[in-house]
């Protein structure tokens, strides 16, 4: 059973950074992982994956602005945000697949078993 613990949301003002970090724990299988936000009022949405060969997938509105990383050494899971928008205020959300369904939608949030509390982000214009 895995246990994941986001960190490092805050405030910001448009076009600055912030940096997400989550510390995974629990499980022996290696997964897919990903984060997802949810604003009020809106359904959670994919932001990036990462496959356990290292490869990415990232949602069409953070593309060249988001990069999803990983250690493995460290069971940590990155999302380093930058040129952030005030359409990017939400909660964001470390998720984990142990499963492997996330290899036929890794962006869809019920591909994913193990979730995260979640850290909130809030971008100011």
């Amino acid at each position: 059973q895995a246990q994941l613990v986001e960190s490092g949301g805050g405030s910001v003002q448009a076009g600055g950074s912030l940096s997400l970090s989550c510390a995974a724990s629990g499980s022996t299988y290696k997964p897919c992982m990903g984060w997802f936000r949810q604003a009020p009022g809106k359904e959670r949405e994919g932001v990036a994956a990462i496959y356990p060969g290292g490869s990415t997938d990232y949602a069409d509105f953070v593309k060249g602005r988001f990069t999803i990383s990983q250690d493995n050494a460290k069971n940590t899971l990155f999302l380093q945000m930058n040129s952030l928008k005030p359409e990017d205020t939400a909660m964001y959300y470390c998720a984990a697949d142990t499963l492997g369904y996330c290899r036929i939608g890794s962006l869809t949030a019920s591909r994913y078993n193990y979730w995260g509390q979640g850290t909130q982000v809030t971008v100011s214009s």
